[in-house]
C-alpha cells in the first residue's frame, strides 16, 4: 500500500510564482528543474524581461489546503471558489497573462482529499504515473497528484493563569471576635441581699441574650442591679391566711344588686306643665 493510499502525505497549502530563490517565500519549495532534467525557468515567451519559477508550500499553520488546480486562458472566467496564485517577483517583473494558474483553497477540515504534489515536464509526450495532466503553460506541462492526506494533530494551547496563586489559600479566615460592652457592670451585691425575684429575673435575662454575646443582646438596663423594697419582700413572703372569700351564686348577686327603676318610672309619668302664652289662659 502506497503512502498516498495510507494518507501519510502532507498536502499542498499554497502555490505561487517567484523570480528566484531570493524572492521565494519561506517554507516554499522552488521547482527549478523539470522531471526530464530541463530548466523550469519560464522565459520562453516573447517579450518577457525576466524569468520566474513555480513554487509551492506545505506549511499547515494556516489551516488551509489546496483542493484543486486549473490552468485558464485569458478568455476564461475565474471559476467560483478559485483564485489566481500569488506572485513574489522582482521589481518590474511580470507574469504572462495568456495562461494563468488558479487554485481552490479550502479549510483543512472540510475535505478528505487535496493536492499532494506538483511537477513540471518540458516534453508533452512524457507521462507521469499517478499524476493528473493539467495542461500546457508557456512551453511546460503542469502535473499534480491528488489523494488522501494526513491531517495535523491539534495541539492544546497553554492557558494563561490570570489569578495570583500566591493569594490563594485553603485555610479559611478565622471568625471575628464578638463585640463587648465598653462599660462593665458594677460589682454584684452580697448573696444575702438578693431576693428570689431578682434571681429569677437574672436567669431569664441570661436566657434571652444571644449565645454569641453580640451587640444585639445588650440593652440599656444591662449592669443595673434590681431589688425590691424590703416591705414588699415581707409582704410577698407572707401567706394570705386572713382573707375571707365567699362565693356568691347568681341568685345572690341578683338579690343584692336588684334595682326596679321605680324612681325613673314615676318621673317619666309626671305631667309636664304647659307653656303659657301672653294673653291666653292656660288650660289644665
Amino acid at each position: 500500500m502506497s503512502l498516498m493510499e495510507r494518507g501519510n502525505v502532507r498536502p499542498v497549502t499554497a502555490v505561487a510564482w517567484a523570480s528566484n530563490s531570493g524572492t521565494c517565500p519561506k517554507d516554499f519549495t522552488l521547482i527549478s528543474l523539470t522531471e526530464d532534467g530541463a530548466s523550469a525557468n519560464f522565459t520562453r515567451t516573447f517579450g518577457m524581461k525576466s524569468g520566474y519559477y513555480l513554487c509551492y508550500s506545505k506549511d499547515s499553520a494556516g489551516g488551509m489546503v489546496v483542493s484543486d488546480i486549473r490552468i485558464l486562458s485569458d478568455k476564461d472566467s475565474l471559476p467560483h471558489g478559485y483564485c489566481f496564485i500569488a506572485e513574489h517577483l522582482e521589481p518590474k517583473a511580470t507574469v504572462s497573462k495568456k495562461k494563468r494558474v488558479c487554485v481552490r483553497i479550502v479549510p483543512v477540515g472540510s475535505v478528505e482529499t487535496a493536492v499532494l504534489d506538483i511537477k513540471l515536464t518540458a516534453k508533452s509526450k512524457m507521462m507521469l504515473q499517478h499524476y493528473t495532466f493539467l495542461g500546457d503553460i508557456h512551453g511546460y506541462v503542469l502535473w499534480y497528484r491528488k489523494g488522501y492526506f494526513s491531517k495535523p494533530t491539534p495541539q492544546a494551547k497553554p492557558r494563561s493563569v490570570s489569578l495570583d496563586i500566591r493569594q490563594l489559600s485553603l485555610e479559611q479566615p478565622s471568625p471575628p471576635l464578638p463585640l463587648r460592652p465598653s462599660n462593665p457592670p458594677p460589682p454584684q451585691l452580697p448573696p444575702s441581699r438578693l431576693s428570689n425575684r431578682r434571681h429569677t429575673l437574672q436567669t431569664k435575662d441570661e436566657l434571652d441574650k444571644p449565645a454569641d454575646g453580640s451587640i444585639h443582646g445588650i440593652t440599656a438596663l444591662d449592669g443595673v442591679p434590681f431589688s425590691l423594697h424590703p416591705k414588699f419582700e415581707t409582704q410577698a413572703n407572707e401567706t394570705n391566711s386572713d382573707l375571707n372569700i365567699s362565693i356568691k351564686s347568681l341568685q345572690d348577686i341578683e338579690n343584692e344588686y336588684n334595682y326596679t327603676f321605680a324612681v325613673e318610672e314615676n318621673a317619666a309619668k309626671r305631667i309636664r306643665p304647659s307653656v303659657q302664652m301672653a294673653g291666653i289662659p292656660s288650660t289644665q
